[in-house]
């Protein structure tokens, strides 16, 4: 039993979500066992006993009790790049789980001006699992779904009319002023299927009011996408960037309620209290739940927030936090 395998592996604890450390926090509400997987990154020991890149899973009832870690990837060491992983998802889909990881390398690809961070390979790659436990395999190519000459970030799945597509980021990084991207992907997810789709700039949203560079360039973020679909047939997509130096969640609609758009921002902010990168589910019970972390900063204070939604039909609203 693949489960059996993996807790075999781990020395596990449980431990209350208000001192559970977590960037970017992906849950998925595992519907056949009614129990609420929680994943993130973590090193892990690889096959020489070395430290490498994961993903691990903490498990919950509740929503509040988590244990953990299970590992579901380690990193493979002849992937395109080894280094760190952020914002893991897991979706099920055609009876596959499928983790997004957003794979980074350590290695300087091309020069940039004073102020910036370096420009390193990064994107997103996708793995394959027959159940939200992993392990987590790669495709065949073990090479990114996103393009290798874009610094991209947070690819997350959307099916429309039966066809797959990937929803990421390109970095400000690279561009400055960042993107989000449209990808068709193959049945399987496999591979990318033709070119990338620019859905909006940052700079569109009027709350995203940007960073100032050192060398007085503002640059515009683009983090975290996700998308869903509202009670009245709206498409939305939550996503965050910064408001004033506070890192918020704001919500995109597509005017043709299709995921190619086009998308206008709506001016009201879900979330602007210094935390973001949220994503959607459902209860057991039925209950719309948003989750993101806070603060953004400093490393180490970050922690699940986990709150209520109201679907409008229009839009969403923040209702109460979990305790």
């Amino acid at each position: 039993m693949i489960s059996g395998w993996v807790m075999a592996q781990e020395k596990l604890s449980e431990v209350d979500i208000k001192d559970l450390y977590v960037r970017d926090p992906y849950i998925l509400a595992h519907a056949p066992t009614q129990t609420y997987c929680l994943y993130k990154t973590a090193m892990r020991n690889g096959e020489d006993g070395k430290p490498v890149s994961g993903v691990v899973a903490y498990k919950s009832k509740d929503l509040q009790t988590w244990k953990g870690p299970y590992t579901v990837f380690t990193t493979p060491a002849d992937n395109w790049i080894t280094g760190a992983i952020w914002a893991p998802e897991v979706h099920y889909y055609r009876g596959k789980y499928y983790l997004f990881a957003t794979m980074n390398s350590a290695i300087e690809w091309k020069k940039q001006r004073e102020g910036f961070p370096k420009y390193t390979f990064r994107g997103t790659q996708i793995f394959y699992a027959d159940n939200p436990d992993g392990p987590f395999l790669s495709f065949e190519h073990k090479e990114p779904h996103t393009p290798m000459d874009r610094m991209a970030l947070d690819g997350t799945l959307w099916e429309e009319n039966g066809i797959p597509y990937m929803i990421y980021c390109h970095e400000w990084v690279q561009i400055e002023d960042g993107t989000m991207e449209l990808v068709q992907l193959e049945q399987d997810l496999s591979r990318p299927v033709g070119e990338s789709l620019t859905l909006f700039h940052a700079s569109a949203a009027p709350w995203s009011t940007g960073n100032t560079r050192k060398d007085g360039t503002t640059t515009y973020v683009t983090d975290g996408c996700f998308v869903y679909r509202t009670k009245a047939g709206k498409l939305l997509m939550i996503w965050s960037s910064f408001r004033n130096g506070q890192y918020a969640i704001g919500t995109a609609e597509s005017v043709t309620g299709k995921v190619s758009g086009p998308w206008i921002q709506q001016p009201d902010l879900l979330f602007e209290e210094h935390g973001g990168h949220g994503m959607l589910f459902k209860t057991f019970e039925g209950k719309l739940m948003l989750t993101f972390h806070g603060p953004n900063s400093p490393a180490g204070s970050e922690r699940m927030k986990i709150f209520e939604v109201e679907d409008t039909g229009a839009t969403l609203k923040l209702k109460k936090q979990l305790q």
